[in-house]
């Protein structure tokens, strides 16, 4: 009875690990995209114009918990300008599987900012985006991204420049 449980047991197993990655990895890719794009849509007011919100919120409320001391952030409205156009074109990227890996780096190193300003937010948001970017770091946007077209397409433009017409 114990070696028919583990043989369905390795059955199981088995079968779920034939379900293809590319799945898996575009709902990571749109998940984590969500939160970022919502919150960028939130600091324009127009191409390139950031919402008083955002200056406000920059400028006064933000601070960078380091150490045990807050501290403002420097040139805030220069972050929130950068943080606004991360939160827009990173999600992009993502959902189009383009850059993947790039676009997760800039998600990651947003989640560490955003973690030291809102250090209160670690379990509930913070921690799981870190672990999204991190899965996508490392494993890329799968075969349903931009990423493996374009690769497709430049690595048999590259291929075929090996060999000079005749």
């Amino acid at each position: 009875m114990f070696d028919r449980a583990i043989a369905v047991w390795n059955g199981l197993d088995k079968g779920l690990s034939a379900f293809p990655a590319a799945i898996p990895l575009l709902a990571l890719r749109i998940a984590l995209a969500i939160p970022f794009w919502r919150s960028g849509l939130t600091k324009w007011d127009g191409f390139l114009n950031l919402s008083s919100g955002a200056r406000y919120l920059f400028e006064q409320e933000f601070k960078l918990h380091i150490f045990g001391q807050a501290f403002a952030y420097p040139a805030p409205l220069a972050m929130a300008f950068l943080a606004g156009l991360g939160e827009i074109i990173l999600p992009i990227l993502l959902v189009l599987g383009l850059g993947t890996r790039f676009a997760a780096l800039g998600i990651l190193g947003m989640t560490i900012i955003i973690q030291l300003t809102v250090p209160d937010g670690l379990v509930n948001f913070h921690l799981p985006w870190f672990a999204m970017a991190l899965a996508l770091l490392v494993y890329g946007g799968g075969t349903l991204s931009a990423d493996r077209l374009l690769g497709g397409i430049l690595g048999q433009r590259l291929k075929g420049s090996a060999h000079p017409a005749r």
